[in-house]
C-alpha cells in the first residue's frame, strides 16, 4: 500500500490500525485493514516495502496521512544493522541545485532583457575601458595608463 492509498483508506475508515515495526536496522509500517487484510507501506512506484532508518520519519508520514494512534514493535530492531545510504538526500540536493540554477537563469535572462531594452546609446569597448581606467586611477591615486601604442 502506497502513502496515497493509505491516505485514502484512512479517510474512508478502512484502516483498523498500524504498527511501526523494527526489522533489522530499519522500521516498516504494518497496516491492518478493517477487512482483515494486512499490508506494508510500500514505495510509491513499486511493491517494495518502504523502509525508514529513523522512526521519527515514519511517525511524521503517518501523522501527515491522518494516523495519530498506533503500535510500536522494536523486538526485531537492531540499530547496528542500520543502512547508512543517504536515501533521498542526494536527490533532494540535486533538486535544490536545479531550482537554484533555474532561478539564476531567470534572473540572468531578465538582466539581459533589461540591457537590450535600455534606451541609452551603446558604448564602445574602448570607451568603457577608458572610463574604467580613469575610475581605477582616481581610486588608487595613480595616473591613468596612456592609450595603447603611446608611451608615457
Amino acid at each position: 500500500m502506497t502513502i496515497e492509498q493509505l491516505r485514502a483508506a484512512t479517510h474512508a475508515g478502512g484502516v483498523a490500525g498500524v504498527t511501526l515495526k523494527g526489522l533489522g536496522g530499519a522500521f516498516l509500517v504494518e497496516i491492518a485493514t478493517r477487512s482483515g487484510a494486512a499490508a506494508l507501506l510500500a514505495k510509491a512506484r513499486s511493491n517494495e516495502p518502504r523502509r525508514f532508518g529513523n522512526p521519527l520519519a515514519a511517525l511524521n508520514v503517518l501523522r501527515d496521512v491522518g494516523i495519530t494512534v498506533g503500535n510500536f514493535d522494536a523486538s526485531e530492531w537492531n540499530p547496528a544493522e542500520k543502512d547508512e545510504t543517504p536515501g533521498n538526500r542526494g536527490r533532494a540536493e540535486a533538486l535544490r541545485n536545479a531550482h537554484q540554477a533555474a532561478a539564476y537563469n531567470q534572473w540572468l535572462a531578465a538582466e539581459v532583457q533589461d540591457a537590450i531594452d535600455d534606451p541609452r546609446p551603446n558604448l564602445s569597448h574602448e570607451d568603457v575601458m577608458a572610463e574604467m581606467e580613469a575610475d581605477i586611477a582616481a581610486l588608487t591615486g595613480s595616473s591613468a595608463k596612456p592609450p595603447k601604442g603611446q608611451r608615457p
